[in-house]
């Protein structure tokens, strides 16, 4: 049985859980994957795996598409990571690191198809992977919408890449098993990736918990804390650090866990 997906929403960082909506993904799925004849699928240089969509992947390549993968973020990461598919691009929007690389790519792929005046590059990916900062360096203009707060492409859009190359920009996509209003699990996971962004998530402290877990020692060299890796006395040496009380002089800890994620979203703190 298929995994089936929702949409992020960029106003309320939440899915949409009415039904209508719900039955309406899978075939924006199918037409986005119907109509490129190349996909680029748009993965955090941090989280390779967590925000791959495997389960598109392999609908993808059922359909006979072509998928280039593109590593987006490289500047946040020390080294490359190991990725056993091809192609892939390693690319940076920041510092413009692997764009021409990428649009060679493009082109180079979009030769291979025959007997099209026009060819279409469909571009997915999890939210906050950076995909309309990605088309925006990819053609030179701010041609896709842009903002910090994760999921603010509402619908498909189509952006001329060059003479008979159009993007096809889309939402960002999450699976529909994951729910991160129910499930801790994927509570961590889309706090960690950005899909839900630091002042709108539920419980921070439970997410810094397990990203202090996950990255050893990581947030206390950011922070010059000396915590012995317990995330509660971070935040409460932080808490105090920045002066972030509340009234009795206790720490605010749920204000100081979103700086620390906020950080963490915003690429300063490096893994």
């Amino acid at each position: 049985m298929r995994v089936r997906y929702s949409f992020s929403s960029r106003r309320t960082g939440t899915t949409d859980p009415s039904n209508q909506h719900r039955k309406a993904i899978p075939k924006l799925i199918k037409e986005v994957i119907d109509i490129s004849d190349i996909i680029m699928e748009v993965i955090d240089s941090r989280f390779v795996e967590e925000t791959r969509n495997k389960e598109i992947e392999k609908l993808i390549l059922e359909k006979g598409k072509k998928i280039i993968y593109v590593i987006n973020k490289s500047d946040l990461i020390d080294k490359k990571i190991e990725f056993n598919l091809a192609p892939v691009v390693y690319v940076s929007c920041k510092d413009r690191r692997g764009i021409r690389e990428l649009r060679e790519r493009i082109c180079i792929e979009a030769s291979r198809i025959k007997n099209r005046e026009k060819v279409n590059v469909g571009i997915i990916g999890y939210p906050n992977t950076g995909k309309s900062s990605l088309i925006n360096v990819l053609t030179g203009r701010a041609s896709a919408r842009t903002a910090k707060e994760a999921g603010f492409t509402k619908g498909m859009q189509k952006i001329r890449l060059k003479k008979g190359i159009i993007i096809l920009d889309t939402p960002g996509l999450i699976r529909e098993d994951e729910d991160s209003a129910t499930k801790r699990k994927d509570l961590a996971k889309h706090g960690k990736i950005g899909v839900r962004t630091a002042d709108r998530v539920k419980d921070p402290e439970f997410i810094v918990h397990e990203l202090v877990k996950q990255y050893p020692g990581i947030f206390e060299k950011f922070y010059g804390i000396d915590a012995g890796g317990n995330s509660e006395i971070l935040i409460e040496k932080l808490g105090r650090k920045k002066n972030i009380l509340k009234k009795g002089n206790l720490v605010d800890a749920d204000r100081t866990a979103r700086i620390i994620l906020r950080d963490w979203q915003d690429g300063k703190i490096k893994v």
